[in-house]
């Protein structure tokens, strides 16, 4: 986001926006689990109904971005039908199956003077987030939002623009339908970059705020944003072959983590081969060719490529990019110590994996890697919060402060401190 004036109008009706939202979040904070899933179910219920209407509106969108030239991943991310937005709903339906967090205690006791203390979960109050390209993110972070008593104030971006005014009005009729406030799912996309820029330093009326999109939105937010910002979403992901990891296995984790999705943050960026299991890259080279992945292979991968499977000269520039689409930089190494090193330089702390069948690898693996998520004998792409059984994922955070992985019901809410005296007075 480049620095801008913000207009005067922009400015007031954003904040103006917050406010009404901080007022929905005290009726929602107080609002029984029957009512919040209620709520949900008719948020999924009116999503499905009116499911034409979106995808007319997701068209739009879509359209835009191809005379955009934008990206097959960040379209696949874009794109909305009738059997995505059913499955968008049923994640609504599954979140109203969860319990609430709201009230749940953390711990208690009875200090030795008598007072009982308790800590319990309450709801942060205003969650604002930043997001580019996904309408279904407008749908998770209202929902789970909702269930965890907060209201949401959403920035969907330009590209999702048509589609996310479609689904908020949905979204909003729904709540009003049970006798919450329409306030309590807001969208800000009206005013662009300049309201985003707002939202960030609405401090006060906004208690958290989550970017969820490319490395330069994700650190604009956390280095301009005076609201307290939680760190997500960008995926250098790596799949690590150790010695004793068998072919099928590792072709089946490999083709998975990198093409069942290229565009989202859990899709397998490199992949990382043990030198005693490099005889099994030829075959893994030539399925990931055949599924039309381009290969940015150091000098020891490109020797094994078949003559039929081109490569690319892998480069530092390779090591470090997030692709979010079908390719993939590929390096043998001498030991599963280079490979952590490796990915300790070059990874964004998302999801690693490792593929073996040696438990003492898998265990060291695990305790060496400093990342949200590790993978062990499985896809990178289980790094998500309906995997997870959270239902949907409001981010995948990628910091170490209150939340880290898929943040869902829990990492929506704080804690509150109560004491009960008996009229107690510190001597």
């Amino acid at each position: 986001m480049t620095e801008t004036a913000i207009p005067v109008d922009t400015e007031s009706a954003v904040l103006e926006a917050c406010r009404r939202a901080k007022l929905a979040s005290r009726a929602l904070a107080t609002a029984t689990t029957t009512v919040k899933n209620e709520a949900l179910h008719a948020m999924a219920d009116a999503l499905v109904a009116q499911a034409a209407r979106i995808v007319e509106a997701n068209a739009e969108d879509l359209e835009r971005g191809r005379a955009n030239d934008m990206t097959p991943g960040l379209l696949d991310r874009l794109a909305l039908d009738e059997g995505r937005i059913e499955k968008i709903a049923e994640a609504l339906r599954y979140v109203a199956t969860l319990p609430d967090p709201v009230g749940e205690i953390k711990r208690g006791s009875t200090l030795p003077n008598g007072i009982r203390l308790i800590q319990k979960a309450v709801p942060m109050g205003v969650v604002g987030m930043i997001y580019e390209a996904r309408p279904n993110v407008t749908v998770d972070a209202a929902g789970l939002s909702l269930k965890s008593g907060n209201a949401a104030v959403l920035r969907g971006g330009s590209a999702a623009a048509s589609s996310n005014e479609v689904i908020v009005a949905v979204l909003q009729d729904a709540l009003e339908s049970v006798g919450l406030p329409r306030d309590a799912v807001q969208s800000i996309d009206a005013y662009g970059r300049a309201g985003a820029k707002v939202l960030m330093n609405a401090r006060g009326l906004v208690d958290v705020l989550v970017p969820r999109g490319g490395r330069d939105l994700i650190q604009t937010v956390v280095r301009e944003s005076t609201v307290p910002a939680i760190e997500t979403g960008e995926g250098n992901c790596h799949v690590y072959l150790d010695a004793s990891a068998p072919l099928e296995r590792s072709v089946d984790i490999v083709l998975n983590s990198k093409t069942h999705r290229v565009g989202v943050c859990n899709a397998a960026e490199t992949l990382l081969v043990h030198k005693d299991a490099a005889d099994n890259l030829p075959v893994i080279l030539e399925e990931l060719h055949r599924a039309g992945v381009t290969l940015h292979a150091d000098d020891a991968a490109a020797d094994l490529a078949p003559a039929n499977v081109p490569t690319v000269l892998a480069t530092d520039e390779d090591w470090a990019t997030e692709y979010l689409s079908l390719d993939i930089a590929v390096k043998v190494v001498d030991s599963i110590d280079e490979a952590i090193q490796h990915i300790a330089r070059w990874s964004t702390g998302h999801t690693e994996a490792i593929v073996t069948n040696d438990i003492d690898a898998a265990q060291h693996f695990v305790a060496h890697i400093d990342s949200a998520a590790v993978m062990v004998n499985a896809s990178t792409r289980f790094t998500d919060g309906g995997e997870f059984g959270l239902g949907a994922e409001i981010g995948i955070s990628t910091q170490k402060l209150h939340a880290r992985g898929p943040m869902g019901l829990g990492e929506l809410t704080t804690t509150t401190w109560v004491a009960y005296g008996e009229g107690h007075i510190r001597p």
